[in-house]
């Protein structure tokens, strides 16, 4: 491969002078930048980006966890990740935890040994080794941004929704048809998310239902057999829900699948409404009623508020709430009349 001093002897130029048309153009003229791009085209030369990122200490890595790649609701935020990145030169690193801490623990460890510039998690949890870098840069923001759990006793800034506004808006919609029995499906939780939906539901039953017997909740784990698992538990229940709503589309579309294997018809028997909104939610049949997120905005947010902090632009850059978005489709109406 070429070096840079074949490329200054070919164009009559220092080497010095090649890595500033390469860096910084602009100080350079007209003239001398042609001679020295003519020579790199004809010699094939690329610039060393490892010795260069050596006198920056930045590798131009992003390091991405995400703890469940085969979970849909991820593809989009990744894409918007990757866009996001890709634009301002960035590459990114991704890493499937598969929820275990000893691989989150792993991949923490490549920050901590400067293979990667920053960290986006997109589950609950912070790593030890993430966590000792938070500590480390306090009272400023270590280059650690989490995307879609938004826990403030973290320490670390987020992108996300108002997960308790989002759910209480589904929850009020089966209300507002007139559902009155209610099932709700959950995620696990341990995790804020989880949390943060069951107490916007919640208040809303409380509100407008009065709770007790007519709202049952069910855990799930966020997959499909989950969610089959869960409307096996509440529609052979001695009452059985009009309506249930799960904390992700993948639940409901288990719902949805145990239902009509009972012979129900949905929505005339059963409503259902998910959480997400991920591509497959509206190919569903009935196509599904649920909570969009802004899945490629979320992905380019936390791009954008990890970089801010690299580039010291605030000491403490704030969390950023989203927009959500309530989407009516086939599988909710009003309860059957008895």
């Amino acid at each position: 491969m070429p070096n840079i001093y074949e490329v200054a002897k070919r164009a009559g130029v220092s080497p010095s002078t090649v890595s500033r048309v390469l860096s910084q153009p602009e100080v350079v003229s007209a003239k001398t930048r042609t001679r020295v791009l003519r020579a790199v085209d004809v010699l094939g030369y690329t610039p060393n980006s490892t010795a260069k990122n050596l006198r920056t200490a930045r590798t131009g890595k992003l390091l991405v966890t995400v703890p469940d790649i085969s979970n849909p609701f991820f593809s989009l935020i990744l894409q918007g990740i990757e866009d996001a990145a890709q634009r301002e030169e960035y590459a990114v690193l991704l890493g499937d935890t598969q929820h275990d801490e000893r691989r989150e623990q792993r991949y923490a460890l490549m920050l901590k040994s400067k293979e990667a510039d920053g960290l986006i998690f997109l589950g609950h949890r912070l790593p030890e080794a993430a966590q000792a870098l938070v500590r480390t840069a306090a009272p400023r923001c270590a280059p650690v941004v989490n995307g879609c759990e938004f826990n403030p006793r973290l320490g670390v800034p987020s992108v996300h929704i108002d997960n308790a506004r989002a759910a209480a808006d589904a929850t009020s919609l089966l209300y507002d048809l007139g559902h009155r029995r209610i099932g709700i499906v959950t995620g696990p939780l341990v995790s804020p998310l989880s949390c943060d939906r069951l107490r916007g539901a919640s208040t809303v039953a409380r509100n407008r239902g009065g709770g007790g017997d007519e709202f049952v909740v069910v855990g799930g784990d966020f997959t499909v057999e989950s969610g089959g698992e869960a409307a096996d538990r509440l529609l052979n229940a001695e009452v059985r829900p009009t309506a249930i709503f799960c904390f992700n589309d993948e639940m409901a579309m288990g719902v949805l699948d145990y239902a009509r294997q009972m012979g129900l018809d949905v929505p005339r028997d059963l409503s259902i409404v998910g959480f997400d909104d991920i591509r497959f939610a509206r190919y569903t049949h009935p196509p599904l009623t649920t909570i969009a997120q802004p899945m490629r905005e979320l992905g380019e947010g936390t791009v954008k508020l990890l970089l801010s902090i690299l580039a010291n632009d605030t000491a403490t850059p704030e969390s950023v709430t989203l927009p959500h978005r309530l989407v009516v489709r086939g599988t909710t109406a009003p309860p059957r009349v008895s």
